[in-house]
């Protein structure tokens, strides 16, 4: 008399419709699946201090208090220009054929960092080998200027975990909420000027961040999808090239992100 209702609980354990429905339990105990996706952010910057050594000159000097700000790009013509041009971000990654709905994700966001023009900047430190401690106006005009504009790019290894929260009764739209977090170097591309002193501009791996993200992303015919995110990331970059010297600078970014991936799956489903 008890079979019927043993058989009918591991039915509805495999196929119900709560948040866990369906398609999540099949699809954590089936195959592993890739993702990659490409979108675009905006940022919101901590204030900071920038650090700059020049033995050569007898300088030695911070920037005190700094404002900072992005240069979005994509929202002056997105399509009159090349996709890269903008403020964009692209995440590729993988979950484990697993219950636990776990991934690791490669995770990249080009991103860019500005001083803020005309902002009176406090200047501390040893400037041509004598005390200083006054403040200047940072503009172009004045021979002022640090620009991470083609990128202060963040590169992060993530973990990444899986809820799944809900779906139609077709299976064909699904919501799931991921948390990413992790680790990684930062890929500036730095142009500067002090004092009317310009570096030549170029790239360098130039420090190390750390971020954690979260999503909600929404799967249409179970292989395209939009995700919309928010990140907190922790960025300290050191040897960043300027005239005769290096400068050390560290700033916290809240983004935010919208991404249009597509997914598929990898292997055979076993059931």
């Amino acid at each position: 008399m008890l079979l019927p209702f043993i058989s009918q609980a591991q039915n509805e354990n495999t196929t119900g419709t709560s948040p866990q429905g369906t398609y999540s339990s099949r699809e954590s105990q089936g195959r592993g699946s890739f993702y990659f996706s490409w979108g675009y952010n905006t940022e919101w910057y901590t204030r900071s201090n920038v650090k700059v050594s020049q033995p050569d000159l007898g300088n030695d000097y911070s920037f005190k208090n700094i404002k900072g700000h992005d240069h979005r790009g994509w929202d002056d013509g997105l399509f009159s220009k090349p996709f890269t041009i903008p403020q964009y971000n692209y995440r590729l990654g993988y979950f484990f054929n697993d219950k636990r709905d776990l991934g690791v994700e490669i995770n990249f966001d080009h991103t860019k960092f500005i001083f803020e023009q005309d902002q009176q900047a406090d200047i501390k430190g040893t400037l041509d080998g004598k005390s200083i401690d006054s403040t200047v106006t940072f503009n172009e005009a004045n021979g002022f200027f640090y620009y991470l504009n083609n990128g202060a790019n963040f590169l992060l290894f993530n973990l990444v975990k899986r809820w799944h929260y809900c779906h139609d009764k077709s299976g064909n739209v699904k919501t799931d909420l991921l948390l990413k977090g992790g680790i990684g170097p930062v890929i500036p591309h730095v142009e500067n000027s002090f004092f009317g002193q310009k570096n030549e501009p170029h790239f360098q791996v130039g420090g190390w961040n750390m971020g954690t993200e979260l999503a909600v992303r929404t799967t249409f015919y179970k292989h395209v999808y939009l995700e919309f995110a928010g990140k907190l990331d922790y960025a300290r970059y050191s040897n960043l090239k300027i005239y005769h010297g290096t400068v050390k600078h560290a700033f916290g970014t809240a983004e935010l992100i919208l991404n249009l991936g597509f997914t598929f799956n990898a292997g055979k489903k076993k059931f």
